[in-house]
């Protein structure tokens, strides 16, 4: 283990302890509906590099631009591809970056911190309630109203899929604006959504011509992840030779990560690409998405594609994709068979 790692593990556990009692969402206590509640800026706390993570908050911001059209949104993220991902969204108007490694660039993760400081906002929201980053920089940042992301009991009661890390903090943001008078929001919450351009989704069909060459419908397969949620090389192969026996009148190929590995030792015709928006693009233009839990999952999801995400470790009512006919499989329960079904009924439904 290198030095900076025990470093910032050290940061972390710290960072832990100083910030587990911060934040009780004070806005209960300063709502004057006597005055005239002007909302113009508010800063979405959400710390963190991973991909998955970072598309997890469109929702958020979809259900911020709607229902407050005119108001400008700031981010402060980790890392550097938060640009990319939100850059068709009108409504965001600051992305403030802290290094995706701080003690490699202190100088520039103590200037993110200032940046939220130096700005005033009406309202800022910690996106997830155990992020010590995200709750320290909520009360860091000059508002009048706060989320710290703590679990609201009305919530819970309300909606039964609260547990889910994109739909909390919009039920969390609807609930704020019912008490300054706002009408209530029953809508079903957004999508994930990458929001690519006609231009974008174009040039992802003809990436996808390229690689299959008929007019066939296609199955992309995502058959990496990170840790305890990739499955091995044998339950993948297993898994292909099945997808290609059940639905012979469909492509199957690969859309490969950042690493450029194989589960299935590229036997698929295969894409590859480091630009998120492009990989998106071209997962748009496929039928269904299949992949273990992780960020490609979550990115497959956000081009609106009908997503299959496979679970094993990670909670599905916490990260499961929803919408675009998007389903989870819990692969601990249940065989093939029932795995072949659930696509096939994707597959199948208008």
């Amino acid at each position: 283990m290198s030095f900076l790692t025990t470093i910032n593990g050290v940061r972390k556990s710290v960072m832990r302890r100083m910030t587990r009692n911060i934040g009780t969402s004070h806005f209960e206590h300063t709502i004057d509906l006597t005055s005239t509640i002007e909302i113009k800026r508010i800063l979405i706390s959400r710390p963190n590099h991973r991909l998955g993570n970072l598309l997890l908050i469109t929702p958020l911001l979809q259900e911020v631009s709607e229902t407050l059209p005119e108001c400008k949104i700031d981010l402060f993220v980790k890392g550097s591809v938060a640009p990319i991902l939100f850059k068709n969204y009108p409504n965001v108007d600051r992305i403030i970056q802290l290094p995706k490694k701080p003690l490699k660039d202190l100088m520039k993760y103590v200037g993110g911190w200032m940046r939220i400081k130096r700005n005033r906002y009406d309202i800022v929201i910690n996106v997830v309630n155990n992020s010590s980053s995200g709750r320290l920089s909520t009360k860091f940042a000059n508002s009048k109203y706060k989320f710290f992301g703590e679990i609201n009991e009305e919530i819970q009661m309300r909606y039964t899929d609260h547990e889910h890390i994109a739909k909390y903090p919009v039920y969390s943001f609807r609930n704020f604006l019912n008490k300054l008078g706002f009408p209530k929001n029953e809508k079903q919450v957004s999508p994930l959504n990458l929001k690519l351009s006609p231009d974008e989704l174009a040039e992802g069909k003809k990436s996808l011509q390229d690689i299959v060459k008929n007019d066939k419908k296609t199955i992309a397969l995502f058959t990496y992840a990170t840790g305890a949620k990739r499955y091995s090389e044998s339950w993948w192969e297993e898994f292909y030779e099945r997808v290609k026996k059940e639905f012979p009148d469909y492509n199957v190929i690969e859309v490969l990560p950042v690493e450029n590995v194989s589960q299935i030792a590229f036997k698929a015709p295969s894409f590859y690409s480091k630009d998120v928006r492009q990989i998106g693009s071209l997962i748009a233009n496929t039928d269904v998405f299949i992949g273990a839990d992780s960020g490609m999952m979550h990115l497959a999801s956000a081009s609106l594609a009908a997503t299959v995400a496979l679970f094993k470790v990670t909670s599905t009512n916490t990260y499961r994709p929803y919408g675009n006919k998007s389903t989870a499989i819990d692969t601990t329960t249940g065989n093939l068979d029932d795995w072949m079904k659930v696509i096939r009924g994707i597959l199948t439904k208008e």
